[in-house]
């Protein structure tokens, strides 16, 4: 039963996820392009401005979004004082151990993650 109450806690997160990043694309679709003209995809941005010769924003383009990641984490280790890895997966069966964060693996305790 406690497997059950993770998996579908798991999915409501996954669910709310997914809403939460289609409501930033449409508002940025709707909003930001028309005022800035910004593309959502690096690659396009790229390859229509390099033929239009120097490019004085490629350095903020594509270091920002890396800038703007490491501050999350930052913030968020900051807000909830965790200093320890936390695994990116959302379900984790009992019987199967996690590669990614070894939940289940034996010889790891939990302050080693």
């Amino acid at each position: 039963m406690a497997a059950d109450a993770d998996l579908r806690r798991a999915l409501i997160g996954v669910a709310m996820g997914l809403t939460a990043v289609g409501i930033l694309i449409a508002v940025d679709i709707t909003v930001e392009a028309p005022l800035s003209g910004m593309s959502m995809n690096p690659a396009r941005s790229f390859a229509s401005a390099l033929p239009a010769g120097p490019w004085t924003g490629a350095r903020l383009y594509f270091t920002a979004p890396v800038l703007g990641m490491l501050a999350a984490v930052k913030g968020y280790r900051t807000l909830r004082g965790s200093t320890s890895w936390m695994c990116a997966k959302l379900y984790h069966p009992a019987d199967k151990p996690c590669i990614h964060c070894g939940q289940g693996l034996p010889g790891i305790r939990e302050d080693q993650r």
